[in-house]
């Protein structure tokens, strides 16, 4: 299995916290491009978080502050920590991981 698997999704309430995460079937190459993208009904899909080629990591404007890019390469996977949510994040988030993309897990933020 090549593409990776994204979970924790979920309905909350604005204010809230979720945490998804990346799953590959084997070890992460950071060779890659490894980030979050999100796109919701109509629009594009965004990045939202990644880490770059120096190994640092990157955030758009809209969740800086508020969402964390990690990994854990001994379970092999990634994660996006989202605190404070607002209903703006409402979105399926996709995570690039080794090459590919998963399959999309839906948040819905809503009071």
């Amino acid at each position: 299995q090549v593409r990776p698997v994204e979970s924790g999704g979920g309905l909350v309430q604005p204010g809230e916290s979720l945490r998804l995460s990346c799953a590959a079937s084997g070890n992460i190459f950071a060779i890659y491009p490894m980030g979050w993208y999100r796109q919701a009904p109509g629009n594009q899909r965004d990045l939202v978080a990644a880490f770059t080629s120096r190994g640092s990591t990157a955030y758009a404007d809209s969740v800086k502050g508020r969402f964390t890019i990690f990994r854990d390469t001994a379970k092999n996977s990634m994660y996006l920590q989202m605190n404070s949510l607002k209903s703006e994040d409402t979105a399926v988030y996709y995570c690039r991981l080794n090459g590919d993309w998963g399959q999309g897990t839906q948040v819905t933020v809503s009071s």
